[in-house]
Order: C-alpha cells, then sequence, then structure tokens
C-alpha cells in the first residue's frame, strides 16, 4: 500500500507538488482567518431558540444582495476548506462550521447548532474568543429541548 502511494507521487510529482501547496495555504488561511470569524459570532448565536434576522437587510437592496453574494462564497469556500482539511492538516470540523454560519440554506441553524453540541468543537470556539479577550460561546440547548420546538 505504501509503495503503491510512493510510486504514484513519484509518477505524478507536478500533482503531487500542487497537492501540498493547496494543503500549506489552505492550511494558513485557515489559521489566520478562523480566529477573526469566530470573534464575529455573538455569545448567544447557538442558545438562541430562533436565528437571528440578518444585519445585512439595513443595506440598499443592490449592496445586500452583493454583501449576501459575497457572504455565500466565503462560506462556500470555508466549507470546501474544512472538507480538505478532514483529511489534510488543519482544524476541518472548526472551519466547516464557520462555513455553515456564513452560508444561508433551508435547515441552517438546526445543522449549527447539532455540530456546536459538540463539546470539543465548542470548546476549541470558546478557546479562540477566550485567546482574544472575548466572552465564550453559550452552548446550544440540550437536544430534546431542541425537538420540543418541532
Amino acid at each position: 500500500m505504501i509503495e503503491t502511494a510512493l510510486h504514484w507521487v513519484a509518477t505524478h510529482q507536478a500533482l503531487s507538488a500542487w497537492i501540498a501547496g493547496l494543503s500549506i495555504a489552505v492550511f494558513l488561511l485557515s489559521l489566520l482567518s478562523l480566529p477573526w470569524l469566530v470573534a464575529l459570532i455573538p455569545t448567544d448565536y447557538f442558545a438562541a431558540r430562533t436565528p437571528r434576522p440578518s444585519r445585512l437587510r439595513r443595506y440598499h437592496p443592490l449592496v445586500h444582495a452583493l454583501l449576501r453574494l459575497l457572504k455565500n462564497l466565503t462560506g462556500a469556500l470555508l466549507l470546501l476548506c474544512g472538507l480538505l482539511m478532514l483529511v489534510l492538516p488543519g482544524q476541518g470540523l472548526l472551519t466547516i462550521l464557520m462555513g455553515l454560519i456564513l452560508i444561508d440554506f433551508p435547515g441552517k441553524y438546526r445543522l449549527e447548532r447539532q455540530l456546536a453540541a459538540n463539546p470539543h468543537l465548542l470548546g476549541a470556539i470558546n478557546w479562540l474568543r477566550r485567546v482574544r479577550g472575548i466572552a465564550p460561546v453559550q452552548p446550544p440547548p440540550l437536544m430534546a429541548d431542541a425537538q420540543d420546538e418541532t
């Protein structure tokens, strides 16, 4: 198995170099962007019973549409990078969660709360916030409480 992988890398050196470069770039991008994005999460974001209304609505409709498009594209990029980081170096689950927070789709808030219920993921979020001197994010209500909402 290892011999096959080494043979593949030796025969595809250019592609291997691109994959290694992409891995390093995604890792550095996550290290630079995640602390900033985590700091933007309101402390009660996961604990609230309903999602917050978008703050982008206060802008002109054209500006709102462009900002929303940019937000969704950034979220999609983070989601893709997070998926890559599940097999490459980096914090894959945290990056996936940050991407999901930015993307708009049906059922988003419920999925975010389920992910944030993971103590390791919530711990990583709150560690990044603590390092920046920001109050921790409140955990989501118990999943049994969430089931009562529907």
